[in-house]
């Protein structure tokens, strides 16, 4: 069965952009992983993104073969297990929709002698050159940044199924409430409105658990005036998206009021920055600096902000990137532009993709401001920015926890898109 139309074109597109010449490319699906003491249980299969990116399907031990003497388009070969009895006994019937995987031995026995890039999962028996294989996958990575009319449409897909958790999420951000309801309530909206499985696992942080990262949702109830962080998105077909909002029960105040304010001010403009041709560095930098400039209009820092960022000081409110790309998977495709080597501008330490913005490119813009005590206890810190923050102030604030507020951009060549806003933001 020929490959489907978006799928062919990402082949092609992929075959010109890493422009081989002798090497056979080989992209494997990858195999379930079991779960230990689980018997014959498995983690849920997703492919490789890799693999999937290039099948735009899911197929376990499925390989993706490339030729580039046969052509960009003629070149490509699909290659998956045969379906077997145990699977029709025990998951249904499953249609061969690729060549059965037996003949890659013979595919390859024809091309013997010739160099093989083993990309996605590893494939057995497969002699890999890693450091050549990793210097093709920068290239593989940069072709599959620029989304597609039908990626940006699966996004957008995602998108519409996680709008009515928030909007439903609203009526149980009060006192009383676990982390635990709100995770359910909120992905339960996610679900009933075509989400196939969360993007990845949804955040949400009462009081100083919204200082926590990647916290998981647990049994802590929210009191009036606590900070509610919620870190979640729905996927649809693979793509997904990644929204943060922040609330406070009872509505904001005082403190919290004010560093709502700056990150959504910070949030603002980073936004409305990113358009094509401009560096993400340039877009991370500009939100520190407004973050920094707030802080010392709060009292909370002291100085010059250019002079804080430098000295690197903003890291200990806004210790992370300021995004990521995101569309297959929730970090689809992050990281350098080819060639370019990693960045040693100490005020953009944080950086998680270095690269010029193009049309195309789906990305997240995600400022917060947070008071973290394994941050700001940290004596080496204290000593080190003990003029730069106005630490008889920011001790008081150790309860807070965060705030941090994250859409998900498209570039074009024009004005930017923020394919998020329908999940409101203003307090």
């Amino acid at each position: 069965m020929p490959p489907t139309t978006e799928a062919a074109q990402r082949q092609e597109r992929v075959a010109k952009a890493l422009d081989l010449k002798d090497e056979i490319l080989l992209v494997g699906a990858g195999e379930p992983l079991g779960i230990p003491g689980g018997m014959d249980q498995t983690y849920p299969f997703l492919s490789h993104a890799e693999y999937f990116y290039l099948a735009d399907r899911e197929c376990i031990g499925g390989v993706i073969a490339y030729d580039p003497k046969d052509g960009p388009v003629d070149g490509w070969r699909d290659f998956e297990p045969e379906v077997t009895e145990k699977e029709r006994v025990w998951e249904g019937p499953r249609e061969l929709t690729g060549e059965p995987l037996a003949g890659l031995a013979a595919w390859l026995a024809a091309r013997r002698g010739r160099q093989v890039i083993n990309l996605g999962a590893s494939i057995p028996g497969i002699r890999n050159d890693a450091v050549r294989a990793e210097a093709v996958r920068e290239q593989f990575t940069h072709a599959r940044r620029p989304k597609s009319a039908a990626e940006i449409e699966r996004i957008k897909a995602a998108v519409a199924a996680t709008v009515p958790g928030y909007k439903a999420l609203q009526q149980f951000i009060r006192a009383g409430v676990t982390e635990r309801r709100m995770k359910i309530e909120l992905e339960a909206e996610f679900y009933r409105n075509g989400a196939d499985r969360t993007c990845y696992a949804s955040i949400v942080g009462v009081g100083t658990n919204s200082a926590v990262f990647h916290f998981t949702p647990g049994e802590k109830a929210a009191a009036d005036g606590d900070l509610v962080l919620v870190d979640a998105g729905a996927e649809r077909n693979r793509y997904g998206c990644d929204i943060t909002r922040t609330y406070c029960v009872g509505g904001f105040s005082g403190v919290k009021r004010d560093l709502y304010l700056a990150v959504l001010n910070a949030e603002k403009r980073a936004c409305d920055a990113c358009r094509a041709g401009v560096e993400y560095r340039d877009v991370h930098l500009g939100a520190a600096l407004d973050m920094t400039r707030s802080l010392i209009d709060m009292g909370l820092m002291k100085g010059n902000a250019d002079s804080l960022v430098e000295q690197g000081a903003h890291l200990l409110f806004f210790p992370h990137g300021v995004g990521h790309l995101v569309g297959l998977g929730v970090r689809d495709a992050s990281g350098r532009f080819p060639g370019r080597p990693p960045h040693t501008d100490k005020r953009v330490s944080t950086l998680r993709c270095d690269l010029p913005l193009q049309p195309g490119y789906v990305l997240t813009i995600e400022p917060g401001l947070y008071m973290i005590p394994a941050l700001l206890n940290d004596p080496a810190r204290r000593e080190k920015h003990k003029d730069a923050v106005a630490w008889d102030k920011v001790d008081k604030l150790h309860h807070i926890g965060g705030v941090r507020i994250e859409d998900n951009i498209l570039i074009t060549d024009g004005d930017p898109i923020n394919l998020t806003a329908a999940v409101p933001k203003e307090i």
